[in-house]
């Protein structure tokens, strides 16, 4: 009953910036860890940035002081502000949330993912 909706990809020139949303809805008693992943043509997918329910966060070595990763709790929402955006940056850019159902599930949720594209 789970649902990710993700929003705010698109196309930014170099240098730029650009804001992600992913709201989680259904039937959810509380989130754990949320984070962003990407996946760019012909590579891995990787973590982007993680953020706890308590508000603890992890970046890749990659986007360290380039990307923020926040959270409303009480809309269930996550957001990643991206600036000085690079070329390297363009990816499908993924909502993943660790969710608790009930007392005895607990799974992890995709979104459906959103294209950014940096043009150089």
């Amino acid at each position: 009953q789970v649902q990710l909706v993700e929003s705010g990809g698109g196309l930014v020139q170099a240098g730029g910036s650009l804001s992600l949303s992913c709201a989680a809805s259904g039937s959810i008693f509380s989130i754990n860890a949320m984070g962003w992943y990407r996946q760019a043509p012909g590579k891995q997918r990787e973590l982007v940035a993680i953020i706890t329910n308590g508000g603890s966060t992890n970046y890749a070595n990659s986007v360290k002081g380039r990307f923020t990763i926040s959270r409303v709790n009480a809309k269930n929402t996550m957001y990643l502000q991206m600036s000085s955006l690079k070329p390297e940056d363009t990816a499908v850019y993924y909502c993943n949330a660790l969710i608790i159902a009930d007392r005895t599930n607990t799974r992890s949720y995709w979104g459906q993912g959103t294209q950014v594209t940096v043009s150089a």
